[in-house]
């Protein structure tokens, strides 16, 4: 029995260890709110679309998380650097780690040595980026990249931002 509380034990602080980190400070955007972006989830041989609103509220940001046909999959409210649920939908641990990766993905590089702790990040070379523990962002540009960590991918694009500054 002990060694059983043990295992669930080391279970859960190894999972509270892998978090996304969050930045210090709600960074700059490279691009303005409301942002609607296209999110394509592969794993494996399963892939999935998705549709994700961020919009600013005040102080704090909302991101919504759609299936194509328009029905919620996860709402976050990030403020004072904590995740809050929004409305009624159970907590959704992936698309907050999502969520977060794409936080750091989106943010303006003047904005990331104020936002993020130094041992967390870094600008690759080639204008890439990686964020502790797992994630690498490959760009095409500012509004369309990957996010990769192993075994999981996911494409980002933006959707229809014609008629916007």
């Amino acid at each position: 029995m002990s060694r059983l509380v043990l295992l669930f034990a080391s279970l859960l602080l190894a999972a509270c260890a892998a978090r996304t980190p969050l930045p210090e400070a709600t960074p700059t955007l490279v691009a303005t709110l409301p942002l609607s972006l296209q999110i394509q989830r592969q794993q494996g041989e399963s892939q999935e679309d998705w549709l994700l609103v961020i919009q600013r509220e005040g102080q704090a940001l909302r991101w919504s998380l759609l299936d194509p046909l328009g029905i919620p999959l996860a709402r976050q409210r990030l403020q004072a650097g904590t995740w809050h649920n929004d409305g009624l939908l159970p907590p959704n641990p992936e698309a907050r780690e999502l969520f977060a990766a794409l936080l750091f993905a989106l943010s303006d590089d003047t904005a990331l040595p104020r936002s993020y702790p130094a041992d967390t990040w870094q600008r690759r070379s080639d204008g890439n980026r990686e964020l502790a523990p797992h994630w690498r962002v490959n760009y095409r540009t500012a509004l369309s990249f990957s996010l990769d960590k192993p075994g999981l991918s996911y494409r980002i694009s933006v959707l229809n931002q014609e008629g916007r500054n």
